[in-house]
C-alpha cells in the first residue's frame, strides 16, 4: 500500500467518532463488534452496533464481522426488551451516501419504538420516500412477477 493510502486511512480513523469512543458509551461488545449508545438518539435507546474494524461499507465486512454485527443487534434487543420493553423496533443500516450515510464507519442503528411515538407508525423504513410511504392507501399495488409454474 503506497504511504500516501495509509496517511490518508490513518487520518480517516483519528476523525471518525466511532474509532475514538468514550467506553462510557459501550454498551456490549464481543471481539469484533460493539454496540454503543447514539449520541443524537431518535428515541430513548437507540443503540448503534459497529464493527470494530475502521471500514465505510457494511457490504465490505467480511462474514465474520456481519456475523458479530448482528449477534449484537440482538443481544441488545434483549437487553432493551429487559430494561425498557419497547413495543417494537426499526433496525436500519444506511449504506453509502447516496443511502444517507453520513458517518463513513458501518453500522446498524437499532431504534426501540413504542406505542404513540409517532402518530402513524405504518410503513416505518419506507418514510425515507415519504410520497411513496403509504402504499396501502395512496398508490396502486406494483405487479408482482410470477414464478415458473404459477397460473
Amino acid at each position: 500500500m503506497p504511504q500516501e493510502v495509509r496517511q490518508a486511512v490513518a487520518e480517516q480513523r483519528l476523525l471518525c467518532p466511532f474509532c475514538s469512543l468514550e467506553t462510557g458509551r459501550v454498551v456490549v461488545q464481543n471481539e469484533l463488534a460493539l454496540a454503543l449508545c447514539d449520541a443524537f438518539p431518535v428515541t430513548p435507546g437507540h443503540i448503534l452496533v459497529i464493527p470494530r474494524r475502521h471500514i465505510a461499507d457494511y457490504f465490505e465486512l467480511s462474514p465474520e464481522e456481519q456475523t458479530a454485527v448482528w449477534e449484537l443487534v440482538n443481544q441488545v434487543r434483549e437487553r432493551l426488551a429487559t430494561d425498557s420493553r419497547p413495543d417494537g423496533y426499526n433496525l436500519g443500516v444506511n449504506a453509502g451516501p447516496a443511502a444517507g450515510q453520513t458517518v463513513g464507519h458501518a453500522h446498524v442503528h437499532v431504534i426501540p419504538r413504542r406505542h404513540g411515538d409517532q402518530e402513524d407508525p405504518r410503513g416505518g423504513v419506507r418514510w425515507i420516500f415519504p410520497e411513496r410511504a403509504r402504499y396501502w392507501q395512496d398508490q396502486a399495488p406494483v405487479p408482482q412477477p410470477q414464478a415458473e409454474g404459477d397460473a
